[in-house]
């Protein structure tokens, strides 16, 4: 018997590519593709398009500008993600040990990346593993590896005060070993990269994925869209260059002048990356600066940009679902869907407003 009542979602559902649907059932938290029996009058029923639940990809659950939030904080953050309709998160990196999330299911799921891998006075400070030898990367990379959920954040580049601009952190060959042991160690590793000198170097270690890629150049891109490697523009974080550079005014020219072109060009690279095939990822960068529950914002950013609204919502649900290995979701899967009144495909705005947020069978949110 069931334990929760029927739902009934009904309208338009798009469980994935060429797999629409007219109506759908969830009981006991699972999803059925046909009519239950003996469906009592407490059926929940939705009226909608529907989706697999949004995924962000670059989500820091468990930190703040400052660093470190408790673990109440980080349930407030994740509970802002989840009620805006992000069902799965790929942390990308947190100083928080969040392992106790997946214990909790009325939270989204989480793919932990343990903690960001840098060097100390080269980024955000109480964030990261700060490592005092580069020749340490390797080790701390297979550490993380064994802590997280398949993933491994290295901080490929960050200012150099010395230097007065954006440089490396690591050396070529250190970062090639780092990513064989990533893999050795069954995980995928990806990499925050602002400037264009850190790239090339990361493509040609064999990096998975890269964070940022604000300093990519057309070859990068074409590079990228040969190996595969995706690439997650976080425009949110990027239309805060400008503010950074007008810190940097006067004690780092060299820095500012960088931030405020790349700023500039954010929506023609990111344009650039899809006429070229670069699998684009949707993420926030909440965590740091941004408040959780944008996902919405961001890709809003993103059709801005040029990529049409229709490719923006498949790669902020069912394509990422799959390429992050979550499962689709099919017949007795994890009913794990948003609802909306109308279309996002045609009026990405309409991400704003969920009109219902269904979360392993359970509904927790209604406009």
């Amino acid at each position: 018997m069931s334990q929760r009542p029927v739902i009934h979602v009904h309208g338009e559902i798009t469980l994935g590519e060429g797999r629409e649907y007219g109506d759908v059932w969830i009981e006991d938290g699972r999803i059925s593709l046909t009519r239950p029996s003996g469906l009592t009058a407490d059926m929940d029923r939705i009226d909608g398009y529907a989706f697999p639940g949004l995924v962000d990809v670059h989500c820091h659950i468990g930190l703040a500008a400052d660093g470190a939030v408790t673990d109440t904080e980080a349930q407030d953050q994740a509970i802002a993600d989840r009620d805006s309709g992000v069902l799965l998160v790929r942390d990308a990196g947190s100083p928080l040990d969040t392992s106790w999330v997946a214990g909790r299911p009325d939270l989204p799921r989480l793919i932990r990346a343990g903690r960001h891998i840098a060097r100390p006075k080269r980024y955000l400070r109480g964030f990261g593993d700060e490592l005092e030898d580069v020749e340490q990367l390797p080790d701390a990379v297979a550490r993380e590896a064994t802590r997280g959920d398949g993933w491994v954040k290295v901080v490929a580049d960050w200012i150099d005060r010395d230097h007065g601009d954006l440089t490396p952190l690591w050396p070529d060959d250190l970062l090639a070993e780092a990513v064989r042991r990533a893999h050795a160690n069954a995980a995928r590793m990806t990499v925050h990269t602002f400037s264009t000198e850190a790239v090339g170097a990361a493509l040609a270690a064999g990096v998975d994925c890269i964070e940022h890629g604000t300093g990519m150049t057309a070859d990068h891109i074409a590079e990228a869209a040969v190996r595969g490697v995706p690439v997650t523009p976080t425009l949110l974080q990027v239309a805060q260059f400008e503010q950074i550079a007008a810190q940097a005014d006067g004690r780092f020219p060299a820095f500012a002048a960088r931030m405020r072109a790349m700023h500039v060009r954010r929506y023609e690279q990111v344009r650039q990356m899809y006429e070229a095939g670069v699998r684009i990822l949707v993420g926030t960068d909440a965590g740091g600066t941004i408040e959780h529950g944008q996902i919405a914002r961001e890709c809003a950013e993103l059709v801005a940009a040029g990529v049409p609204a229709a490719d923006v919502v498949a790669a902020a649900s069912w394509r990422t679902r799959a390429y992050l290995g979550a499962g689709e979701v099919v017949e007795g899967a994890s009913a794990d869907l948003v609802v909306y009144a109308e279309d996002p495909r045609t009026d990405i705005d309409v991400l704003r407003s969920p009109h219902a947020v269904i979360l392993r069978g359970v509904r927790y949110t209604q406009a």
